[in-house]
């Protein structure tokens, strides 16, 4: 005879999380009218046993989650077991690889398989063994998330008359509210940004809060400015965002020559200019000799090298004048002066735009040094006085909009202020921390400077948190399908972890989803949900 087969899952909703056993009032009334009608008619009747109800059990690995919901276990006939199977990295449905159920006792191994899923996450174990007994469960799964052995109890393998099944379950610690069970089904698990983990002992370090400031270290910030009155070149330009080394070129300018003189004065200028040169070195190198001679005084050759000195310079000048002149208008870039960058780092913005006529000052661009930060944050007076004693651990940053950045590692006290801002009533402090990638120079964000000392206690992740109604609330995990929701209160808050009460090792906690589970049992108004496998 075949036992009942798992036909909807309004079905095996009736049963509990733990599913630690089978019923077996219905199939006592059914003998019991059995036995009254055989009395009454004196007629032969084959005694049917009672039909006895499926179960499933939950089992946690370091990779997977195993979720089988199955027939019970009747020697020499085949048991459907539908397996869940949850990569816990992402929480996705399985789609691919083997799942063996493993049974285990003392003949040695039964070993039941399937290579595919019936469905994204589902595979459909066929368990069929001919001794009946007791056996410790297992599950050996091998996909491309990895492969691992999660061990799932102990299993009783019976008899048409008296059907198998779990016996022990290894399941986490329920609520201490109580409440009623909460079913979100696996398929609505997948479909949703999802998470679980183990409810853990941690801890959060103390810590002092402030407003913070990112900028950039000291002299990390400079104003990049043309030297001479000129054009600006296309030739060469940055953009912000551009990352530059020290000494590269930043802009090219041609130096501007007025514009009431010609050509022809610059040319003319410059022959002048040349033969002067040359008279003033001849005379020079004449004075050079006397003066070895010592038929001339040191002033009269000190006045000679000057006056070359002099004129070499106005020469200089006047050639690199008629150089720009004729490149200005050849429209050339001869002659121009390349504007380098003073050291490493990132253009923030550019203030001048290709062939613009610039003077001499004029800011051109801003570059500022991305390799260190410096978190300049303001602290009440009491509190900044326990930075000098106490040693900064590390940086949470909180922003209105996106996630917490945490600065633990490369972290450093620069400077404490030797006096408070008037202005504010706080006192500033820098900290220096490396670059993190997404943080803009120039934001605010309240700041919690971490402390060496530590606060034990159970830490969870800030996304676990739901807002009920105005009641902190956290859900946990009793089985594959099966939730229960816990009240909790915030201790402590560090950016995306938070310090609780009400939680003990040992509980299952949904890290992430408890919004939805929230969302479904409001839908549901109490009616379960259903779905065919």
């Amino acid at each position: 005879m075949k036992t009942k087969p798992i036909k909807h899952r309004m079905e095996a909703m009736t049963n509990t999380n733990v599913d630690l056993g089978y019923r077996s009032s219905a199939g006592t009334m059914l003998l019991i009218a059995t036995l009254l009608l055989f009395s009454c008619t004196g007629s032969s009747v084959e005694i049917q046993p009672a039909e006895a109800d499926s179960w499933s059990i939950t089992a946690w690995g370091s990779l997977y989650e195993v979720f089988p919901e199955v027939d019970p276990l009747i020697a020499g006939e085949a048991a459907a077991a539908h397996t869940h199977i949850t990569a816990l990295e992402g929480f996705t449905p399985v789609i691919d690889g083997t799942v063996e159920v493993v049974l285990s006792g003392v003949a040695g191994e039964q070993v039941f398989a399937a290579s595919e899923p019936v469905r994204p996450g589902i595979f459909n174990v066929e368990i069929q063994t001919e001794t009946p007994g007791e056996f410790d469960l297992a599950f050996r799964i091998s996909s491309a998330a990895g492969q691992e052995e999660v061990r799932g109890g102990r299993v009783r393998v019976g008899t048409v008359e008296s059907p198998g099944g779990v016996i022990v379950a290894l399941a986490p610690k329920g609520a201490t509210d109580g409440g009623e069970p909460l079913t979100f089904l696996k398929e609505e698990q997948w479909r949703s940004d999802f998470a679980t983990s183990w409810v853990r002992e941690d801890s959060l370090m103390s810590s002092v809060t402030g407003l913070a400031r990112v900028r950039p270290p000291a002299g990390g910030a400079a104003t990049v400015t043309s030297p001479v009155d000129g054009v600006l070149r296309p030739e060469v330009w940055p953009y912000p965002g551009s990352r530059v080394e020290q000494g590269a070129a930043l802009f090219s300018v041609v130096p501007r020559v007025a514009s009431d003189r010609s050509l022809p004065t610059l040319e003319a200028e410059l022959a002048s200019l040349q033969a002067e040169l040359a008279t003033a070195r001849t005379r020079y190198s004449r004075l050079e000799e006397l003066y070895s001679l010592e038929a001339t005084s040191q002033r009269e050759l000190e006045e000679a090298r000057t006056r070359v000195e002099t004129l070499e310079a106005r020469y200089s000048a006047a050639s690199q004048d008629l150089e720009s002149a004729n490149s200005a208008r050849q429209g050339g870039a001869s002659g121009a002066l390349m504007i380098r960058a003073p050291f490493s780092g990132e253009i923030a913005s550019v203030s001048a735009s290709p062939g613009e006529t610039v003077a001499a000052g004029n800011p051109l661009a801003r570059l500022v040094r991305t390799d260190r930060l410096w978190l300049e944050v303001s602290l009440a007076p009491q509190v900044a006085r326990q930075l000098v004693t106490n040693s900064v651990s590390g940086v949470v940053l909180t922003f209105p909009e996106g996630p917490p950045v945490r600065f633990e590692e490369g972290l450093s006290l620069v400077s404490v202020a030797p006096e408070m801002d008037p202005a504010t009533g706080t006192v500033t402090v820098l900290l220096e921390a490396p670059p993190t990638a997404g943080l803009i120079l120039g934001t605010s964000a309240q700041a919690q400077v971490l402390l060496a000392e530590t606060i034990p206690g159970i830490v969870v992740p800030a996304s676990a948190l739901v807002d009920d109604g105005g009641v902190a609330v956290v859900y946990l995990q009793l089985s594959g399908e099966g939730f229960a929701r816990q009240e909790v209160h915030v201790i402590e808050r560090q950016g995306d972890r938070l310090l609780v009460d009400r939680l003990v090792p040992g509980q299952r906690l949904v890290d992430r989803g408890g919004e939805a589970i929230r969302r479904s049992s409001l839908m549901a108004s109490g009616e379960a949900h259903g779905h065919v496998h």
